[in-house]
């Protein structure tokens, strides 16, 4: 793997053709001013939005972790704007309004998601203050629903209303998501984080748990790399 600064992609946006894989990992891009992810997205949306849909339409597979899902998002990679240019959803303030550092349990939906076959429950951190997905409404939540886009979600007991209560739904996700896919199942964004549950050791209560070859968040990654075995 390589680490690539944005401003690279921005003078040489041919640099994606030497690769398979693209991540945008989370990490407060451009200090999330305006809101999280919002630089960043307008940058792709419009200086980069050929060269990623190219990208995608060569079969190749797009990640986007915590901020990275954020940009996908509000770039309109992942899901693409309606026909009038509104986003079809976007990730917003915690309902807490406040950021959220904690590990949660996670619940996979749907065989569409490249990244997560085989793949049934999960236990990552998340470390977020603008993570609430919200969907442009209750007609295209239904969609998205119904057409297997999202493909991740919180999970715990469910409360009275038919979704998860904090902190086991962390943000107040719409119907308790925590990733989205696209129609191709080759991009994928989520907010918690993966690369932080890759060794057994990671996990906060590992010297009480039985021992383990990996954690969680390993198999995620390996789909991505065996998709082109």
């Amino acid at each position: 793997a390589d680490l690539r600064h944005i401003n690279r992609l921005l003078e040489q946006p041919r640099l994606t053709d030497d690769y398979q894989i693209l991540c945008i990992p989370g990490g407060f891009s451009y200090g999330d001013d305006i809101a999280a992810g919002r630089i960043l997205a307008t940058q792709i949306r419009h200086h980069l939005n050929e060269t990623l849909a190219q990208f995608k339409d060569a079969g190749k597979l797009i990640l986007g972790i915590c901020n990275g899902f954020q940009v996908l998002i509000k770039s309109g990679v992942l899901l693409p704007d309606l026909a009038n240019g509104h986003p079809v959803a976007t990730l917003t303030w915690n309902d807490s309004a406040q950021f959220e550092d904690r590990w949660v349990n996670l619940a996979s939906f749907g065989d569409r998601c490249v990244f997560l076959r085989g793949i049934e429950r999960m236990y990552l951190p998340i470390a977020h203050a603008e993570g609430k997905f919200v969907a442009r409404d209750g007609a295209t939540l239904d969609s998205l629903d119904q057409r297997g886009h999202l493909a991740l979600r919180y999970s715990g007991q469910t409360g009275a209303n038919g979704q998860l209560a904090f902190p086991e739904n962390p943000n107040g996700s719409q119907r308790d998501v925590a990733g989205v896919c696209d129609d191709t199942g080759r991009v994928f964004g989520l907010m918690p984080h993966p690369e932080r549950h890759i060794d057994a050791t990671h996990h906060p209560h590992w010297t009480r748990l039985p021992q383990r070859p990996e954690g969680d968040g390993l198999a995620l990654f390996r789909n991505a790399v065996e998709y082109f075995q």
